[in-house]
């Protein structure tokens, strides 16, 4: 029986398909490397470049990008703490930081916590960046204080979107135009699923000044085990040394291990849980056109996470509460996601087909 949050937040009767955890079995390599750990009492702190190598490697096989230097890099705790830490080392706490939404919450939580602005951009109407959109908040950034920022996320949180080589040139063209400096969230940069490539934010033009923030824990299941990788672009170098030392220290050495193991003897296991994600990405489509078909879904390129589009329900804002209250299945509320989140609701596709298909009859059952 399963004990993370993602179990034991809902009563029992409730379906949950919010928070995003995998429902998979560990990868081998994984769990031996831990548990060779365990047997060693290896359990003190992180030390050594291991893990940097281990994703140097992983992204210059997968992505085919050698501009992951571990000199370039400092372990930090997870990726949301690496973002908070980059973002102290470019940015001011009265300074404005740019998001594109509807995006990952924390993104508004955490910055706002150290008191900066958040200045949102929100997509098009494809989905995708709306440059100008994106311009006009740099401008509104950079007149709120000297040293804006802006965090991508990258793929993007709820949607999916996978933003392309020339998007990505596109944003840091305009970063470099107005001063901003651009951090990448890039947790999901493993889950990318058939169709669609992804371009690490620093491989482009123009992003040599850029950070990014990776993680092997989306891709291997291991949000338990705390561990991620902040990067800097070559010319970035000087503001890396801004982060503290100990910040180091803060990942967990046994995550780290597991993290190692998993880009270095597990991408095998990786291929086939993205195989499985791609399926699921087409049973939920499917499913939807024949319960829910009001629902407008945009399948994404990349996360196990599909946004869906529930305002022609009549569910009002919120229809995730309706779901669970009526339906007993719990999504993840799209007004938590800033605007364009109204009327919108996360589901984690990251599970069985049986329970896909239940969440889906329960969603249906919900409908007043």
């Amino acid at each position: 029986m399963r004990t993370s949050e993602k179990w034991r937040t809902y009563p029992e009767d409730v379906l949950p398909v919010f928070v995003a955890e995998m429902d998979v079995p560990l990868a081998g390599p994984v769990v031996e490397a831990v548990t060779e750990a365990l047997r060693r009492g290896d359990t003190g702190y992180p030390s050594g470049t291991g893990y940097a190598e281990a994703f140097a490697d992983f992204a210059r096989k997968r992505w085919d990008w050698d501009g992951l230097v571990p000199e370039r890099t400092t372990m930090v705790a997870d990726v949301m703490e690496g973002l908070l830490e980059v973002l102290d080392a470019v940015s001011g706490r009265t300074d404005a930081v740019v998001v594109n939404c509807p995006v990952y919450p924390p993104f508004y939580w955490f910055v706002k916590r150290t008191g900066r602005t958040v200045e949102e951009a929100p997509f098009g109407a494809d989905g995708r960046i709306d440059l100008a959109a994106l311009e006009d908040a740099f401008r509104r950034a950079a007149a709120r204080g000297s040293r804006p920022a802006f965090l991508l996320c990258n793929p993007h949180n709820p949607t999916g979107v996978v933003h392309t080589a020339d998007e990505l040139s596109a944003v840091a063209r305009l970063a470099s135009r107005h001063a901003v400096r651009v951090v990448a969230d890039e947790i999901f940069a493993p889950v990318v699923l058939p169709g669609a490539t992804f371009t690490p934010y620093l491989s482009v033009p123009g992003a040599e000044s850029g950070f990014a923030v990776m993680s092997a824990s989306k891709g291997w299941n291991l949000a338990g085990f705390k561990a991620a990788l902040a990067v800097a672009g070559p010319a970035a170098t000087h503001d890396l040394a801004r982060i503290p030392d100990w910040v180091k220290e803060n990942p967990g050495h046994v995550g780290v291990i597991a993290h190692t193991a998993a880009l270095r003897d597990a991408t095998d296991w990786l291929d086939a849980v993205l195989a499985g994600l791609d399926e699921n990405r087409r049973l939920l489509a499917a499913l939807l056109r024949e319960h829910l078909p009001q629902v407008r879904y945009r399948p994404g390129e990349g996360t196990y996470l599909a946004w869906l589009d529930c305002r022609d329900l009549g569910l009002g804002d919120d229809p995730a509460a309706a779901f669970l209250e009526r339906g007993r299945v719990a999504l993840s509320s799209g007004p938590a996601f800033g605007t364009g989140g109204a009327g919108h609701a996360r589901f984690n596709l990251a599970t069985s087909p049986a329970l896909i298909t239940e969440a889906v009859r329960r969603m249906a059952a919900a409908l007043p």
